[in-house]
């Protein structure tokens, strides 16, 4: 039976329609993406998930509960990192996750936790006093503090510089080879690729796809795109005209072409008996970004 199950979910705020006839299943132990611009509906998803909102349609089912009658019992089960939350600002790192820990029967050892998020040296640290970056990474460590089932974290990595972010992604996957199941948000492209299992993409509060990563961008198709520098002006028809190529753009002095099968060698082989040198030739595949815009028909802007 799957761990999370979401049937039907409607959510509205003041007449607005937030989120609309969502459905959708997390299975153990895999990490599940919820990917998306600002105002896609994802928060509010997850805080149904959570227990956090109550759903104006449809059901919510984490470990076969219900989120607001059985919340007691799935407090312990549940650990979440909120999109925005607050402290006591004279409250001290190790305060707060000594806190945390003495909310549970089982909780992982505060200072472990320190060390995987790099906040040992700020342990004395009032949360005032933390930047951002450090503040995010306390609210991870407070959310898995309980040893949870399930893992819910909600833009996980925003605030955090490149380096830490890619740590982070490190913990993330070792969390789930403990067993924990994880619901990540996030409008990170990188980051979905990167550590899901398998991705909702919502748009306008609903969901326009779901699938594994490879999967989503398997819907784009198998195009290619190849960018180069020529040497000399292209003949008109030079390049369009070939059967593998789909379209052919101009960017300020680079040109790209879109084809399939064979482009690549069917552009460099004519550009040579051109004589024409293809310079800062790259090649490049379908992306994630690529499979939101075929599939909501909207840019990615967060």
């Amino acid at each position: 039976m799957p761990v999370i199950e979401v049937s039907n979910l409607h959510k509205r705020y003041r007449g607005k329609v937030a989120v609309e006839d969502v459905s959708f299943t997390v299975e153990k132990g895999e990490i599940f993406g919820i990917l998306g611009p600002n105002g896609a509906g994802k928060t509010t998803t997850v805080e149904c998930v959570e227990g956090l909102r109550r759903p104006d349609g449809g059901t919510v089912r984490v470990l076969g509960l219900d989120p607001q009658r059985d919340d007691d019992r799935l407090r312990s089960c549940v650990g979440v990192q909120l999109q925005e939350s607050e402290l006591p600002e004279r409250l001290k790192v190790w305060e707060a996750l000594d806190l945390y820990a003495s909310f549970y029967r089982d909780p992982v050892n505060p200072a472990k936790l320190l060390g995987d998020w790099g906040l040992t040296d700020k342990r004395n640290t009032p949360f005032g006093k933390l930047s951002g970056g450090q503040k995010q990474r306390l609210f991870i460590a407070l959310a898995l503090i309980g040893n949870p089932e399930i893992a819910v974290l909600d833009e996980l990595t925003t605030g955090l510089d490149p380096q830490a972010r890619r740590g982070a992604w490190d913990l993330i996957e070792e969390i789930r080879e403990r067993g924990v199941t994880v619901i990540l948000v996030t409008h990170f492209m990188e980051e979905a690729e990167r550590l899901c299992d398998r991705i909702a993409v919502f748009c306008d509060g609903r969901i326009a796809a779901l699938d594994s990563p490879a999967g989503l961008v398997a819907r784009v198709g198998a195009e290619q795109r190849v960018r180069f520098r020529p040497s000399a002006a292209l003949p008109d028809g030079l390049l369009s005209d070939l059967p593998e190529v789909t379209d052919v753009l101009t960017a300020g002095d680079h040109v790209v072409v879109a084809g399939n099968g064979q482009v690549l060698q069917a552009v460099v082989s004519t550009l040579a008996r051109h004589r024409i040198i293809a310079a800062d030739l790259r090649v490049e595949q379908a992306t994630l970004e690529d499979a939101f815009v075929t599939l909501t028909g909207r840019t990615f802007e967060v």
